[in-house]
């Protein structure tokens, strides 16, 4: 399991963080300079987290500070814990910046409630997977959001996220909100759920 390891992140990364806005101009109304946690466990390359979230990268754990700074084409420059990185807008672009924002920066650290949520499920989300009888808010805290072109509502009976840029994988939700299974290959399915040690 690849947890968050800044080596990977750019000696340069504060130079391409300057320029990561291509020169747009913000509109603090539309556009807010958001300072909080991360909403959900986040996936990156580099400095680089798209909005598909691929599964299989390295991960950034819910509830780690994460500050937003400028806003340019389909991306937006933030700090997360300190190191300058850029989230893009990759897939999602039938929500705005700010509305993909207003989603990944929460105010309350998301690390409280998952503190109170069954052992299980701790440790799907401190693993970045799944389990059966999952919420969609412990879905979310664990496998972010799904982006928002194949997953328009989260009202919907499944969920389509993307494990790698070739490997998809649908969550799909029993008729009480509660994870029913997930519908994928073999070698995906098995990655994505969350394994019994019993």
């Amino acid at each position: 399991m690849n947890r968050m390891n800044w080596s990977g992140v750019s000696a340069v990364a504060a130079a391409v963080l300057s320029l990561a806005c291509g020169g747009a101009q913000a509109n603090d109304e539309k556009e807010p300079k958001l300072t909080g946690y991360t909403c959900c466990n986040l996936h990156f390359e580099g400095d680089w987290i798209s909005d598909a979230n691929w599964g299989i990268q390295a991960m950034i754990p819910a509830g780690t500070p994460i500050k937003v700074l400028d806003y340019g084409r389909y991306r937006f420059a933030v700090e997360i814990d300190g190191k300058p990185m850029r989230i893009g807008q990759e897939y999602g672009r039938n929500e705005t910046l700010a509305q993909l924002a207003r989603k990944i920066v929460v105010d309350k650290d998301p690390k409280t409630r998952i503190a109170a949520w069954p052992a299980p499920v701790r440790e799907a989300v401190r693993f970045g997977k799944v389990i059966t009888g999952m919420t969609h808010e412990q879905v979310i805290a664990s496998l972010g959001y799904p982006p928002a072109h194949q997953t328009p509502s989260l009202d919907a009976p499944q969920w389509k996220y993307w494990h790698t840029r070739f490997a998809s994988f649908i969550v799909v939700w029993d008729d009480k909100n509660r994870l029913k299974d997930v519908l994928a290959d073999g070698g995906t399915r098995a990655t994505v759920m969350l394994q019994s040690r019993n």
